[in-house]
């Protein structure tokens, strides 16, 4: 009788000896590579993600991708809105009176703990390219590779420091940290290691000179005025007392690169001709062509008064905007890389600002006020597979919060002295309950540029509370955020303020109390 088929191969079956496979380990997830951009002095509202009117006639498209590609922050702030305090609190994690580099002209101590050499020491392979304006280099930091411009850097033809000397390169400054950047992401890095890399642009800081290509890029468009341009800071006596007004504190050569008549290409008297002596003769006789027709219609108008202050408001924003698109190119480039190479999938992209900035809100430029043109900032970032496209976040951040984001994302634990928190849970549906709702800030440099008195101060999800101290002031302030966005009546007399003020002054004593921040008058 003929065995069937199935029961033959059950025979068979349990004949053979038995193999036991061991379980595949499951491989640890791949650490992502950080692309962290970060300009200087551009303002949110200059950038058209954020659809300010200012933007609109002056879009960002290749910053704007970031965006597109990830998660946007409309409540991004810093805790010290000045250039050298706001660079250390992101290389740290933690607010000035910690770190201690609390004004410009102190000096960062490279030896202290910093999120870029926590990554090296992890395996990264790290570079670091553009301004570091917190001492003469970041030599000891750990970067694999670094180039860096001389404290705040020329816009043409800059010094560049390197481990190996300094040396003088012809070009235009925001080119060439691009350039730089690009060279290290092809050639230059351990292809074998996760990257993390620092594109630290000078641009648009203060004296806004765009490149060539873009020096009339915005000549001819007219900006809208801000409302409060001609705010008369009454209530404020810190506001009046400042030096950083456009029609008035402006540096007519230097900054607004004013002719001294039509048909003359000599400008203005220049407290700081560097920026001009840095180009070569050829780069000077083409910037002096593309502004003389401009000029000219300025000096043949012989304006006054307030048609001149609007004038000097349109000459800044067609300086600003203009060096800001250079920016805007080379963030293209560097996106436009990482998705040709591949390595878009498994990176973290960040474009941000060292600080905020005024666009004639107020009257002003610059920054230093707890006010919201300056303490907010831009806050970008794009990580496919991890943060879904096209998300918002409301949740307040601050420029503490951006070291711990990183080490949480490569893995990498960090020290307890970090104040700030990782970001990753605000990429959910909701943020985590116990998210911090109240930010801290404190502005230290005074005496200083700009005569902005020291002060620190609260900024909550409606209200916010400031004091301003010093020898000659010691004077609060206090604004409803909903119903005087502009920040411009000090309600801090007002008797229906009381309730809220108090509650604000309870917030301002316990974040003082968290920051260990003791400096300033007590409450």
């Amino acid at each position: 009788m003929t065995t069937p088929m199935r029961v033959r191969n059950l025979i068979a079956l349990a004949a053979a000896p038995l193999v036991f496979t061991a379980p595949a380990r499951a491989q640890a997830p791949e650490r992502p590579n950080i692309v962290y951009i970060m300009s200087d002095d551009h303002a949110y509202q200059a950038i058209s993600a954020y659809g300010s009117p200012v933007s609109k006639l002056a879009p960002t498209p290749n910053i704007d991708r970031i965006a597109r590609n990830g998660a946007i922050f409309t409540n991004s702030f810093v805790g010290n809105s000045l250039c050298g305090p706001s660079r250390a609190t992101l290389l740290t994690g933690r607010q000035s009176n910690a770190h201690g580099f609390k004004q410009n002209g102190n000096k960062f101590d490279n030896n202290v703990w910093v999120w870029p050499r926590a990554l090296a020491q992890a395996g990264y392979t790290t570079a670091m390219f553009g301004k570091w304006h917190i001492n003469q280099s970041p030599a000891g930091i750990g970067f694999d590779e670094w180039k860096v411009l001389d404290d705040q850097g020329e816009y043409y033809n800059p010094d560049i420091i390197t481990p190996k000397g300094r040396s003088v390169v012809e070009g235009y400054a925001t080119d060439l940290i691009t350039q730089y950047s690009l060279d290290w992401l092809k050639n230059g890095r351990d292809k074998s290691k996760p990257f993390a890399i620092l594109i630290h642009h000078k641009a648009p800081h203060r004296n806004f000179m765009p490149a060539l290509r873009h020096v009339q890029k915005y000549q001819g468009v007219s900006f809208p005025v801000p409302g409060n341009y001609f705010d008369d800071y009454a209530g404020r006596r810190a506001a009046a007392a400042q030096e950083m007004n456009i029609y008035r504190d402006m540096y007519e050569g230097h900054d607004l690169k004013m002719t001294v008549a039509a048909g003359s290409a000599q400008l203005h008297y220049n407290r700081w001709p560097g920026a001009f002596d840095r180009m070569t003769h050829k780069q000077q006789a083409e910037w002096d062509a593309l502004m003389q027709a401009d000029n000219d219609r300025m000096n043949t108008a012989k304006l006054a008064g307030q048609d001149m202050a609007r004038w000097k408001y349109q000459r800044y924003m067609q300086q600003y905007l203009g060096t800001v698109a250079a920016v805007d190119e080379g963030v293209g480039a560097v996106l436009d890389y990482l998705k040709d190479s591949g390595l878009d999938r498994n990176t973290i992209v960040v474009y941000t600002s060292d600080q905020g900035f005024y666009l004639g809100e107020h009257g002003w430029f610059d920054k230093r006020f707890i006010y919201e043109e300056s303490m907010r900032t831009p806050f970008l970032i794009q990580y496919p597979g991890h943060i879904r496209a096209g998300t918002r976040v409301a949740a307040p951040i601050q420029n503490i919060d951006y070291a711990p984001t990183f080490l949480d994302f490569a893995g990498v634990k960090g020290p307890g002295t970090i104040q700030g928190r990782s970001m990753r849970a605000l990429f959910g549906a909701r943020p985590p309950a116990d998210w911090r709702k109240d930010v801290y800030y404190h502005y230290y440099e005074y005496p200083g540029f700009h005569s902005v008195r020291a002060h620190y101060g609260v900024r909550g999800e409606r209200y916010k509370l400031v004091r301003f101290y010093g020898a000659d002031i010691d004077a609060w302030e206090f604004y409803d955020l909903k119903t005087d966005p502009g920040e411009m009546h000090n309600r801090f007399d007002d008797p229906a303020m009381k309730a809220p003020i108090a509650t604000m002054k309870r917030k301002l004593v316990e974040l003082r109390r968290q920051y260990q921040d003791d400096s300033g008058p007590s409450i």
